[in-house]
């Protein structure tokens, strides 16, 4: 069969006479490229040729045997290929394909040496002998009675997985997520296919509604159908969470919706009724706007803010007496400690000891550090627990240093023990309401990056008489995933704020902090390059941008600020474009770590991977298991969960057991497989976005031109604030002019300030 179809003559004949297609089969031997739609280059071995496969084709694994239907085409550069139109995994059939399956892994129990000894014994055999004779397996040298019936049994199950698989094929479903989908439904899966296959969207992580929409697309469900409406509402509602929106106003929510599924609004309006009644939407009409949200994050909000209301009202009240003492106190540590607190630092770790709940906030060199210790310092005299926290591993590490107590990052003071089986519930943390954090007083740190899910999560962990202190630069840019906390909370107008904003003197010597101030009020700043720390470089050029951008990394700044080329880095406000995120790393990694004959390298999808490579993780994976080896390679610390902006190199790629070692901070090493790749990125320049939390020795921003959106005072204000020695700007002076101007920001549908005010209203 492969012979005839890799006869060249054969394939111009099928064209010229309309023949129909063929029909190869073979297993998959190595993949050269599969991209995040399926689109996948393959090599097949069939017959002993081996055979260059294209095609749709999602989930496909090396070893995977398959038949699969198409034609031979030529492609203009790659020569003779085979463009598979449809396909099927089916089971193996000759000798070495059944080794190589059973020696996968797929059979629990059965490893590479075990496979060749059943296969020895049993010849092509084997898989019948496995089904319908499995006692005749204790023959093999290995197998008890009981391991002959554990494997019986898997091939049992097997066989209904693999017809299953076969079925759910048809639709464009991976392996990996066939098989999750069968583990939740079982022998009910085909019901649920064929009559409402929207319920994978809600049930099982890794289906949108946009693959579910395609599966009832081919089954013959009617685009009005009540399931494939409510199934899309529900799906605009958790894209908008993507955008940081908690929830949406009715009109837009109507509009996307309007959009996603090709339906007039008249269709869906009552539909939300229906899902209001069955507790999937909360509709909530404030004043003149109707609020949508999934019913998960209203009450992810309201819960959120009965916790805050709880700890703060908690506090042991203090008189006016016992006040004026506690201000004597705070002077007398202040004193000892050789600082002087302004009035406002005073006010401010007085209303930390005072309140319950107790926000901080200020912008960069107005002293948060100063008042944060003297709060310390003053909690720990009175012999109380004290617990330092912040988002991020970098913004942990600030704090550590800037205090001199160690800070964790919150996923690691709540005790990140993986996830529960539906990813989309969050992390299972092993301190929350049953199993409190042991302190008296917590601190966060960089709260503007701390997203509804892991305040939540943080709440649930404070049981009621601990002091909650929240720190953070109301200024920067929101936190990455869903709601704007910190500027809720101070919103709500119900807990204690103090908003430092004097510059001390010795902070008022760097140029970037008072730039940064600078254009926070919307004022000029000084790009005569005068400046120690703050430079500008006129080009507008994109070519040249790129040219002194790898001479400032590679030659100018590691000398400069007395740091590695690989620390310094580069800023971006965009993904896309000459700019972009994208781009600026192809051409980065071109020059920072080229090619070398020493490095191993690996191509996933659109990027390549290399020994060096500078890489982020973009994504939450809480199932990702780290550990720290010692200078011998022997683990010395173990755990779990890499969280999106995590930033880390490339320390190995094995080719042969298709894996990829990234160590990030703190020595933490990641293995991931090739399949896992899509959840790194590379990292030699990031969004502004993603550097929240991040502190650089040496910044770079190259600001030409770009989304009115994107280019506002907000987003430059935080990329300046990134840098602790250096800030470079490479661009157009008007871009910076339009930014500073520019106060528009992306609005953000959050309401935990409502949810707050109420709360207190009703005294809950």
């Amino acid at each position: 069969m492969a012979t005839a179809f890799l006869n060249q003559k054969t394939w111009e004949h099928g064209k010229e006479t309309g023949g129909s297609m063929d029909i190869i089969k073979g297993y998959v031997e190595h993949i050269v490229y599969q991209s995040e739609n399926g689109y996948t280059v393959f090599h097949m071995v069939s017959e002993g040729d081996e055979i260059t496969c294209v095609g749709t084709m999602k989930g496909l694994t090396v070893g995977e045997t398959i038949e699969a239907e198409g034609e031979g085409i030529t492609h203009p550069v790659y020569g003779a290929q085979f463009k598979i139109v449809t396909y099927k995994v089916v089971p193996p059939e000759d000798v070495e394909s059944m080794r190589r399956y059973l020696a996968s892994g797929a059979v629990k129990g059965i490893g590479a040496a075990l496979a060749d000894r059943i296969i020895k014994r049993f010849g092509a055999d084997t898989f019948r002998i496995m089904e319908e004779e499995p006692e005749r397996l204790v023959e093999v040298k290995g197998i008890s009675e009981r391991i002959a019936r554990e494997i019986s049994a898997q091939m049992e199950e097997k066989r209904e997985l693999r017809s299953a698989l076969v079925y759910l094929q048809q639709f464009g479903i991976s392996n990996t997520l066939a098989v999750k989908i069968y583990q939740t439904y079982e022998e009910s899966m085909y019901q649920v296919m064929q009559s409402n296959p929207y319920r994978l969207a809600e049930d099982i992580t890794g289906v949108g509604f946009k693959m579910a929409d395609e599966i009832a697309g081919k089954i013959g469900i009617h685009t009005d159908s009540d399931y494939r409406i409510s199934s899309g509402v529900l799906y605009v509602l958790m894209q908008a969470l993507q955008e940081g929106h908690v929830y949406l106003p009715m009109e837009l929510l109507l509009e996307r919706s309007e959009y996603l599924l090709g339906v007039a609004r008249e269709a869906i309006e009552p539909i939300l009724s229906n899902m209001a009644m069955d507790k999937k939407l909360v509709i909530k009409q404030i004043e003149d706007v109707c609020m949508v949200y999934a019913s998960k994050y209203y009450y992810m909000e309201l819960s959120c803010a009965r916790m805050l209301h709880e700890l703060n009202t908690s506090v042991e009240y203090i008189s006016p007496k016992k006040e004026t003492k506690i201000l004597q106190e705070i002077e007398k540590l202040s004193d000892s400690l050789g600082i002087v607190l302004d009035d406002l630092q005073t006010r401010a770790v007085l209303g930390s000891i005072k309140n319950g709940v107790f926000i901080l906030s200020g912008g960069p060199g107005t002293g948060k550090t100063t008042t944060i210790n003297t709060m310390i310092k003053y909690f720990e005299q009175q012999g109380l627990d004290i617990l330092l926290g912040a988002p991020t591993g970098r913004a942990a590490k600030r704090m550590t240093e800037a205090t001199g107590y160690e800070a964790r990052t919150i996923h690691r003071m709540l005790e990140l023990n993986g996830a529960l089986e539906d990813d989309s519930k969050g992390a299972r943390f092993e301190r929350n309401r049953s199993n409190p954090l042991e302190a008296d007083v917590v601190i966060i740190d960089e709260m503007s990056m701390v997203d509804i899910h892991l305040f939540h999560a943080l709440l649930q962990a404070i049981c009621t008489g601990t002091r909650l202190i929240l720190v953070g630069d109301v200024d920067q840019l929101p936190s990455v995933g869903p709601g704007q906390i910190l500027r809720d909370v101070m919103r709500s107008e119900c807990f204690p704020v103090i908003v430092l904003d004097r510059i001390f003197r010795q902070a008022a010597s760097s140029d970037i902090i008072v730039n940064a101030h600078r254009i926070n009020k919307g004022l000029t700043i000084n790009l005569d390059n005068k400046s120690k720390d703050f430079f500008f470089l006129e080009r507008n050029d994109v070519n040249v941008i790129y040219k002194h951008m790898i001479q400032l990394i590679r030659e100018k700044l590691p000398k400069y600020v007395n740091a590695d080329y690989m620390d310094i880095q580069v800023l971006t406000p965009m993904r896309k474009g000459t700019l972009g995120v994208e781009q600026l790393n192809k051409i980065l990694q071109e020059y920072l770590n080229p090619p070398a004959p020493s490095k191993k390298e690996h191509q996933a999808g659109d990027i390549m991977f290399r020994e060096g490579d500078k890489v982020m993780q973009i994504r939450n994976n809480y199932q990702l298991e780290w550990e720290v080896v010692s200078k011998y390679n022997i683990p010395i610390d173990r755990g779990m969960g890499v969280f999106n902006g995590d930033v880390g190199r490339v320390k190995e790629i094995r080719e042969y057991a298709e894996q990829v070692v990234v160590e990030f901070e703190e020595g933490k090493r990641v293995t991931y497989p090739f399949s896992g790749l899509e959840e790194l990125e590379l990292a030699y320049a990031i969004t502004i976005h993603k550097s929240q939390g991040s502190e650089y020795p040496a910044v770079i921003m190259p600001l030409l031109t770009g989304p009115r959106m994107l280019f506002n005072r907000n987003l430059l204000y935080t990329g300046v604030t990134r840098a602790r020695n250096c800030v470079t700007i490479l661009g157009s002076r008007e871009s910076i002019e339009n930014m500073i101007a520019n106060e528009s920001q992306h609005k953000r549908y959050t309401s935990l300030y409502l949810r707050i005010k109420e709360c207190y209203a009703a005294g809950i």
